[in-house]
């Protein structure tokens, strides 16, 4: 699946160093993405990132956005 994204420049968002809890991260990286205006690939991103383990969330993560 392409996503749309990826013809919009990622957004930023801080990882390292942050809370390493997985609701954290996930929250973080959807409002970057709506911030970013792109509603869509949030809403992808948590159904995507949620499907997994704490592993497959930072993997999910890592193809949304670029990590600081």
């Amino acid at each position: 699946m392409k996503m749309s994204s990826e013809a919009k420049t990622k957004p930023k968002v801080k990882l390292v160093g942050e809370d390493g809890n997985a609701f954290a991260i996930l929250g973080r990286v959807r409002r970057a993405l709506e911030r970013a205006g792109m509603e869509e690939e949030a809403k992808a991103f948590t159904e995507e990132a949620t499907a997994g383990d704490y592993d497959h969330l930072l993997q999910t993560a890592l193809k949304y956005v670029e990590a600081e």
